[in-house]
């Protein structure tokens, strides 16, 4: 049988294969992303800050020649003041042929979920908006936030790609 993570392709026994998030925290939460936007985890390291810009975009910083747009999730999420120590990371996304980086506080495993185990999210009056909800993924005791990291780089509030024209 072979492992298609692109899809979510049914088998020939009929059963349905899982997708795969990158689980990652900010602050007491753990959330998850698909592993398909993930290029790369890279340490965190310090930033250029670019004027005028949003709290949450920390500023940029040179990835091999490519200058990468670099959000800081904690202030984007108001989720306290932001601490970067040995387990902050930065999660290198690809969206939408753009690169851009995602501070997290730490990034633990890469989780398999089928789709019983994605639960809706409920409506509740967060600070987290939750149009970019994918909804809760369980596996046994852990919960999962599942972000829709495409939706959220892309929206107009995050300016990090401008919208095609029409």
């Amino acid at each position: 049988m072979s492992y298609n993570t692109q899809t979510q392709a049914q088998t020939d026994a009929g059963e349905v294969e899982g997708k795969e998030y990158l689980a990652f925290t900010l602050g007491q939460e753990e959330y998850g992303i698909d592993i398909l936007r993930v290029q790369e985890i890279r340490g965190y390291e310090p930033v250029t800050r670019i004027a005028n810009s949003p709290d949450f975009i920390k500023g940029v910083v040179n990835l091999r020649g490519i200058i990468v747009p670099v959000v800081d999730m904690r202030i984007k999420f108001s989720l306290g003041t932001p601490t970067y120590d040995q387990f902050t990371v930065v999660i290198i996304l690809s969206i939408a042929g753009r690169v851009m980086g995602m501070v997290v506080d730490s990034v633990s495993d890469v989780m398999t979920l089928s789709p019983e185990q994605v639960k809706p999210a409920p409506e509740m009056g967060t600070s987290f908006d939750s149009d970019y909800l994918i909804g809760l993924g369980t596996l046994n005791e852990r919960m999962l936030i599942l972000v829709d990291i495409e939706k959220l780089m892309s929206s107009p509030e995050m300016g990090l790609i401008e919208k095609i024209a029409a």
